[in-house]
């Protein structure tokens, strides 16, 4: 039986949306949206810092369908949790259940665009795994301004509606996170990555087309929550490093300048601080490496990317290191080019580059070799780079 869990096609997501709404509000689809999450192949927590980060949105997508109901309140309900109504007569506000905040900060930010939402039903699907550090929230986000794209007859410029899902997270989750998830998950495209340059917030498309490559995504089933305040620590740690160091942006700074300030960045802010300067650089020399086909190049960048999260931002735990260990023993003549956490980290997933060829016969090796170490059973999949944000027609 083979281990890597298959993809679900888009048809069927929104057949399935379709049908739920049906079933819980008694109409008939009008609009659905479709956004995807996304792994990050390299360039991680430094979206806050000024970075750049790589990565490509996933074949697996929040779907909602939708129909407007004439009234002034929205009802949403989902296959994973209760239904919920939201008013949209005034702005929108915070409050429970916790998964619709992320739904609710992007009404607001359509509202506090001037733009009036008018009442509607909606039913969500989603193969976005929840928790796995593959940007679940982002998908919602993403596909629930999608949604009122259309139910308003307005189209946001990309740009625009990515930051304004970010402002959703900061603002009615709680999450300071960077531009990376929402740009991925509307920027994305078939068979590219995208390169985000967190400074000037330009994304540029990384040709990823070569059917010999396929990254293997492990999610190793412990649960981040990235609101616990592990996250916003992490965040402030590096602000304050770039004070103390002070130049105006992380991109500035040179390795031998925070070699210079270790003693004054003290610990663990100057760790963090290596782990930022040398992030940025492995992540342009990967996608130096990418564009040149020099394949051999990305290993070596991945695996020092999870060790500098694992000892220097200490967001690694000891079940992603395990996967990436496995990952490590089969190696290259086992068709293992690269592998690494992915994610905001404290649980999650591992990305693994591969041969094409390979990738099944790794992600049984992967799934057999974590469940006799941890005893669970991780989720594994394979995915190439797939569309961003769009209405599904």
């Amino acid at each position: 039986m083979p281990t890597l869990i298959p993809s679900v096609p888009l048809a069927d997501l929104a057949k399935t949306a379709a049908e739920g709404l049906r079933g819980a509000f008694g109409r008939e689809v009008s609009l659905t949206a479709a956004a995807p999450g996304r792994v990050n192949l390299i360039g991680e927590h430094i979206d806050y810092c000024d970075g750049f980060v790589l990565p490509f949105a996933l074949d697996r997508y929040v779907v909602i369908a939708a129909a407007l109901n004439g009234g002034d309140a929205a009802r949403i309900g989902s296959t994973e949790g209760e239904t919920v109504t939201i008013p949209l007569a005034a702005p929108a506000t915070p409050g429970q259940p916790k998964w619709a905040n992320y739904v609710r900060g992007v009404i607001r930010g359509f509202q506090d665009r001037g733009i009036a939402i008018p009442g509607f039903d909606a039913w969500i699907v989603s193969t976005v795994p929840v928790g796995a550090g593959l940007s679940s929230s982002a998908a919602l986000e993403c596909a629930t301004a999608t949604l009122l794209e259309g139910l308003v007859g307005r189209q946001l410029p990309l740009r625009d509606k990515a930051l304004l899902c970010q402002k959703a997270e900061h603002d009615f989750a709680g999450v300071p996170c960077g531009i990376m998830d929402q740009f991925a998950s509307t920027f994305g495209m078939a068979d590219r990555l995208v390169l985000i340059d967190c400074r000037s917030g330009e994304p540029t498309l990384v040709p990823f087309s070569n059917p010999n490559l396929t990254v293997v995504i492990a999610n190793t089933m412990v649960h981040h929550e990235l609101d616990d305040g592990g996250y916003a620590a992490r965040r402030k740690n590096t602000e304050d490093g770039l004070a103390v160091i002070g130049k105006p942006s992380w991109r500035d700074v040179t390795p031998g300048e925070v070699e210079a300030a270790w003693d004054r960045l003290g610990d663990p802010v100057n760790r963090r601080a290596r782990h930022v300067v040398g992030e940025i650089a492995r992540t342009a020399a990967a996608a130096r490496a990418l564009e040149a086909g020099d394949f051999a190049a990305l290993g070596p960048l991945m695996a020092a990317s999870h060790d500098s999260l694992r000892d220097d931002f200490e967001v690694s735990c000891p079940e992603l290191d395990t996967m990436v260990d496995i990952a490590r023993r089969i190696g290259i003549t086992g068709g293992v080019i690269g592998a690494r956490m992915t994610g905001g980290g404290f649980g999650g997933s591992t990305v693994t580059l591969c041969d094409s060829g390979h990738a099944e016969a790794i992600a049984a090796r992967l799934h057999a070799d974590y469940r006799a170490a941890t005893g669970v059973t991780p989720e594994i999949f394979a995915s190439r780079p797939a569309r961003g944000g769009h209405v599904v027609r």
